[in-house]
């Protein structure tokens, strides 16, 4: 065992750090004495233990003067092979990249920043984790405790825990003002980064000062991660009850949310059983086969023509694992038949976000495959054939308007000059690539976004990781970097258009840094289409959407050692050819495709929705206020 006074506390880190390493981990270094349970150690040493406890070894860090302590720890964790340390450009970026680390592969992992700004991005990237319900941790430097004047970075103002209480408006948030407390945080954040149905970013403040405070840890009584068991009604009353709903309507819709991923083959139980038209959301597309005869596709604001007629056409509604997001249900209106709800969800508010509705909280696998076994000992599908075959008629439509666009020749386009790919025909040629190679889709905020979840056709979920919960530019190129975080990594393909590559380009240099594989493929339209389109819509002119700036991407990417920059061209060919060169390269790739942006009807997939947003609110809003549900 090692001699808890030993005298260099430095060497006795690295002897507590090599102990777990050679044992395989805390618990069996208890267990084998290899290191003592009453530890005296820096608060960042125990933080950096609790957090190992719970399975987070991996932190994505940009150290400044409010980390140089915990940065210390994590050195000497790494050099015994502990713990690893991603050391990135951009506080936004590495957010990005633990969100997908979690949301991708499930391994949970901690962002590290100093105090003031790189905790400020940070924390707005984190929004895309509070958004997607994404476990993470981000562990911020903070102000000093003794109050002897301002530290430099903090927010310049008197008053006590600001970054404290800026941090738990977004989520849960602990200041470890006192070094002890560090039990109760790490109890609290488990909670919080594992929760079911609710999780999202766990932010731990470290006081400068605070963090090289010496104190005694009691090894064996820091928390582990918790496992929960899947929860579902005690009794069948909610469940009969839905069940005999669902068995005498006729026309019946599944509104699959995100957190359906993961459920496949329930939900595909549950809506066989239920004889349900199933309508999408942009995060949940692979739940059901794309062709699944009853997969209706995404439904929404830019929805689809199969989709949005089930959301209209249905009179018994079916909700599940939906926060009800404005646009993917059409701000509420988009069951303009439904007269009633039957909703699944593991929290209370959003099983009851609706007016009529029976709600069935908890696990959604538990509680649909119990909901389907009483679907199907009643043959509740028998009397839903003439819905059915509607609904397929509307996908056919959907199908055939899709082709036309996939197949489109090049358009001419005014600020190319010349012909361009269509971005839909370009982005259907990327996906199924995609898919012939088996890498995971990431999709950026914007046009390229909204047709992405339209064009899509995925067979099972976490093929696609579209970012619509924040719709956060720059997020598709910064999750790449997750897979050279990964154990077992998945090649990867980010889909961006201009504006939001340029939004955290130093995913080319982490990137070479730290050994991605994958691509990045730029749809450049040179403007903001999804907003030019929406200004069109509305207002019949754009505004301040576009610029006159002309970038160079290929000579860009190719200014970063290691990076291997490809033209997509301005033909199917041309893009076909660029996808092979750039999937060859043992690296990361990056592809310049220019697309087409105008008024041609083939340019685009549309939109089919409606949407409480400009000059539309006063018809939507006087529509909901109509609304029952």
């Amino acid at each position: 065992m090692l001699d808890p006074k030993q005298a260099d506390p430095q060497a006795a880190m690295r002897a507590r750090a090599r102990a777990i390493r050679e044992t395989g981990g805390i618990e069996p270094a208890l267990a084998k004495s290899a290191v003592p349970k009453l530890v005296e150690m820096t608060l960042s040493e125990a933080l950096v233990l609790g957090l190992l406890k719970q399975g987070v070894k991996k932190y994505f860090a940009i150290f400044g003067h409010g980390s140089t302590d915990l940065g210390e720890v994590l050195r000497i964790y790494e050099q015994e092979g502990v713990t690893r340390t991603i050391n990135c450009r951009n506080e936004v970026a590495m957010a990005h990249a633990a969100t997908a680390l979690r949301w991708q592969y499930g391994e949970i992992s901690a962002v590290v920043t100093s105090i003031g700004p790189g905790a400020m991005q940070a924390f707005a990237g984190s929004l895309a984790a509070a958004s997607n319900g994404v476990g993470v941790y981000h562990i911020y430097g903070d102000e000093t405790t003794f109050g002897e004047g301002y530290n430099m970075q903090q927010v310049p103002k008197q008053e006590q825990g600001l970054f404290g209480r800026l941090t738990a408006i977004m989520g849960q948030s602990y200041v470890l003002h006192t070094p002890e407390a560090v039990r109760d945080a790490l109890r609290r954040g488990a909670l919080c980064v594992n929760h079911p149905y609710r999780a999202g970013p766990f932010y731990l403040l470290l006081p400068l000062n605070t963090q090289a405070t010496r104190l005694t840890v009691n090894l064996a009584a820091l928390p582990e991660r918790p496992a929960l068991p899947k929860l579902a009604p005690a009794d069948d009353i909610a469940i009969d009850q839905a069940a005999a709903m669902i068995a005498k309507a006729q026309r019946v819709a599944i509104k699959a949310g995100g957190g359906t991923r993961g459920h496949d083959a329930a939900i595909r139980r549950l809506a066989e059983a239920a004889g349900a038209a199933v309508v999408l959301s942009p995060g949940s597309t692979g739940v059901l086969p794309d062709a699944h005869a009853q997969n209706m596709h995404v439904g929404g604001s830019k929805g689809s023509i199969s989709g949005n007629y089930a959301m209209a056409q249905a009179e018994l509604l079916i909700v599940i694992g939906s926060r009800a997001v404005c646009q993917a249900d059409c701000s509420g209106i988009g069951y303009k038949q439904a007269e009633a709800v039957i909703n699944i969800n593991g929290d209370l508010a959003d099983a009851l976000h609706y007016n009529l509705t029976v709600a069935l909280p908890g696990d959604i696998g538990a509680v649909a495959e119990r909901l389907a076994a009483k679907l199907e000992k009643a043959e509740a599908a028998k009397n839903k054939r003439a819905w059915l075959a509607a609904c397929a008629a509307k996908k056919a439509e959907w199908a055939a308007y899709k082709r036309r666009r996939y197949e489109c020749a090049p358009l001419h386009d005014e600020v190319w000059g010349k012909p361009v790919l269509p971005q839909p025909a370009a982005i259907k040629l990327v996906a199924d690539f995609a898919k012939e190679i088996g890498a995971a889709k990431f999709f950026d905020a914007g046009d390229v976004q909204a047709n992405g979840f339209q064009i899509v056709e995925d067979d099972a979920s976490f093929d696609t990781f579209t970012e619509s919960g924040a719709s956060y530019m720059g997020f598709a190129a910064s999750a790449l970097l997750a897979s050279a975080a990964a154990d077992k990594p998945r090649y990867g393909i980010a889909f961006c258009g201009d504006g939001s590559f340029m939004m955290n380009p130093q995913i080319l240099i982490d990137a070479v840094e730290h050994g991605v594989r994958g691509m990045i493929v730029i749809f450049d339209n040179r403007r903001m289409a999804a907003i030019s389109g929406l200004q069109l819509a509305q207002y019949g002119e754009e505004f301040r959407t576009s610029d006159r700036v002309a970038v160079d991407y290929m000579r860009l990417a190719a200014a970063v050692s290691g990076v291997h920059s490809v033209s997509g061209g301005d033909t199917a060919d041309a893009l076909r050819a660029a996808l092979a060169s750039a999937r060859g390269h043992d690296g990361l790739s990056v592809i310049h495709v220019p697309v087409y942006c105008g008024a041609h009807e083939l340019g685009g997939l549309g939109a089919w929705g409606e949407w409480n947003v400009g000059s539309w609110c006063d018809d939507v809003q006087r529509a909901w206020v109509k609304q029952d549900l």
